[in-house]
Order: C-alpha cells, then sequence, then structure tokens
C-alpha cells in the first residue's frame, strides 16, 4: 500500500505550531500524561487548519489536513528526539 498520497494532506504551518504546543506539553507540564500528547495534537491540528481555512468552509480535506498534522508533529518530534540522544 502506497501512503504516499497523504502528503498532500500536510499543513506545515500546522505541523509547526502542533510541534511547539507538544515540545511545552512534554516538558512542563508535568500533569499530562504522555499518552494524551498525540490525541492534543491531532484536536489542535485541526482546530488550527479549520481556523486557516474559515473562508474556504469545512471539508473532509480541511479536517484531514488538520488531524493528519497534528498527528505527524508527534512523529516528527520523536525523530528528532531519536536523533538527538544517537549523537550524546
Amino acid at each position: 500500500m502506497d501512503i504516499s498520497v497523504l502528503t498532500q494532506y500536510f499543513s506545515i504551518l500546522v505541523v509547526g505550531i502542533c510541534l511547539c504546543v507538544g515540545y511545552i506539553i512534554k516538558n512542563s507540564l508535568d500533569f499530562i500524561p504522555n499518552k494524551y500528547i498525540p490525541l492534543i495534537m491531532g484536536i489542535l491540528g485541526l482546530i488550527v487548519n479549520i481556523l486557516i481555512n474559515l473562508s474556504g468552509g469545512i471539508t473532509a480535506e480541511v479536517i484531514l489536513t488538520g488531524l493528519f498534522s497534528g498527528l505527524a508533529s508527534t512523529g516528527l518530534y520523536e525523530m528528532f528526539r531519536n536523533l538527538i540522544n544517537k549523537e550524546e
């Protein structure tokens, strides 16, 4: 199965915002368990992408792009963390 078609549903702006908020949650807010961070990032990505595309209306593409980008930010964080830890 080729999932490269999902790259069209990727928003750099949403990923960047979610990555920064996720980093803050992970490193500063100890009362939020790590297992809830992907859920928070998915919802945040959805909200941010809806706000960005408010004039065009809420479509399935807007919803998928928001969710996909929010969840991709958690994977991107893990990739960077693993890359940094390997160098140490």
